[in-house]
This record gives structure tokens, C-alpha cells and sequence, in this order.
């Protein structure tokens, strides 16, 4: 099963997907962080409850870093990010965001009824138009290391439908 209930049989072959995690700097600042608390509480209350701790924090660190990283998807009639997916039937206008054009976006551009799955570890991004008359939600803005690729994916279906 796939994180949003359905089998990966339910939407075909993949022609693109992208995990995104996270990056070896947040994994360094996170470590250090629980370090410090796993420190604090040694020189409280000793090697035991330390160990306990230090053991915790980490299977939490796996956890999260699990629970928050943020999978794409597309196969020939669905994009799939995240828990969502879109047949691509509704999808059109698909815009690459640089770090600065992301940035943008997901700021000062953003438009409250949009779908946004981001990441602020990943810099790059897409803009995706949507026309879906049952769902109001103008435009998605997701995530991705490689936005030129991924619209590259996305426009083979559209280009092809022509």
C-alpha cells in the first residue's frame, strides 16, 4: 500500500520519483541538539538515564526524518505527492522554481488556496496549474532537487495529448 491508501498497482508504472530527505546539515544540527540534552541529563542523573535518552531521541530522529520526507510520484495518468494525488488529466502549467522563484512563491506570491507540500530543506520547487471544476484549489507548489526534470515528466503527457 502507498501512503495514500491505494496500491502502487492503482496508478501504473512510475515515469519519475524523487524522495526528498533530509540533508546531512540537518541531521548534524538535530544530532547536536538532542546531544546537548542527552549531556545535560548525564550530568543530572548518570550513564543510565542518559543512555536511555540518547537511544530515544535518535529512534525519534529516524522517526521524523521518515515521517517528513516528501516523495513525487508521476506515472502516465497521476501525479502523486505525498498523501496526494491528481490525475494528470486536471494538471497544466507547469512552472520550474529556482531557489529564488520558490522562495517567492511560497512568501510574498503565495495564494492561500493553493496545495503546497514543501520542504525548506529543498530549494527548488514546481508550480503546477490545476483545473479541476470540482476542486477549487488554483495551483499546487511542491518540492523537488530537480524541478526541470520533473516538468520535463509532467509536459511528455500534455505535448503528447496534442
Amino acid at each position: 500500500m502507498s501512503k495514500n491508501g491505494n496500491s502502487s498497482a492503482d496508478f501504473g508504472v512510475s515515469l519519475y520519483s524523487e524522495k526528498m530527505r533530509w540533508p546531512i546539515w540537518l541531521w548534524a544540527f538535530l544530532i547536536f541538539m538532542f546531544s546537548s540534552l542527552s549531556l545535560a541529563l548525564w550530568a543530572a542523573a548518570g550513564n543510565a538515564a542518559a543512555l536511555v535518552l540518547t537511544v530515544a531521541e535518535f529512534l525519534f530522529l529516524i522517526f521524523m526524518e521518515r515521517r517528513t520526507g516528501l516523495r513525487v510520484t508521476v506515472t502516465k495518468g497521476w501525479l502523486i505527492v505525498g498523501k496526494a494525488a491528481i490525475p494528470r488529466a486536471h494538471i497544466h502549467g507547469f512552472l520550474p522554481l529556482s531557489a529564488t522563484s520558490m522562495k517567492r512563491a511560497r512568501g510574498e506570491e503565495i495564494d492561500p488556496a493553493a496545495f503546497l507540500d514543501i520542504r525548506f530543506w529543498v530549494k527548488g520547487g514546481v508550480k503546477i496549474m490545476q483545473r479541476d471544476p470540482k476542486d477549487p484549489t488554483p495551483y499546487w507548489l511542491i518540492s523537488s532537487r530537480d524541478p526541470e526534470e520533473l516538468v520535463r515528466v509532467l509536459d511528455l503527457r500534455s505535448t503528447a495529448d496534442h
